[in-house]
């Protein structure tokens, strides 16, 4: 998880009507809003729309906070950027298979077994490589779309 602070010099219903026609749901994005008495949350993610999008799309999920301060038309904004449950699902399920496949062939002195679960813990940990690798590229894509969208 990342988190990410920032001031905007707008009102908070601005920044909400900004982000709003930005990732409203024509853009493929989810964007859900949800107030509360002092501040104003937001969650957007990407749309998946098919299961070969699950594997290629980006799997963020930026959490978001916005406060009013107390200097008039300041607005303080704070993006919490979090690895999607699929993603961390798919990761786990490949070095999972690959240790339990490594055991089960050594306690039973099966020589495919061990050889098969080697090859699924090498694509897990490549996969989870490349997953981090692509987690940040990715916060980087978000902080580029909230900066443009929000002008900073």
């Amino acid at each position: 998880m990342k988190v990410w602070n920032f001031k905007v010099k707008s009102d908070s219903q601005e920044i909400i009507k900004k982000l709003d026609s930005e990732f409203g749901s024509v853009n493929g994005f989810v964007f859900d809003v949800e107030n509360d008495v002092n501040s104003t949350k937001f969650k957007v993610r990407k749309r998946i729309l098919s299961a070969f999008q699950t594997i290629l799309r980006n799997h963020i999920i930026a959490n978001g906070k916005i406060t009013q301060t107390d200097t008039e038309n300041e607005t303080y904004v704070e993006i919490s950027f979090n690895q999607h449950i699929l993603n961390i699902l798919e990761v786990t399920i490949f070095l999972a298979l690959g240790l339990f496949s490594i055991i089960f062939g050594t306690i039973t002195s099966n020589v495919s077994a061990t050889l098969f679960g080697s090859i699924f813990l090498v694509v897990g940990i490549t996969y989870l490589i490349w997953v981090k690798k692509e987690f940040v590229r990715n916060v980087q894509e978000y902080k580029t779309l909230f900066s443009e969208i929000l002008e900073l």
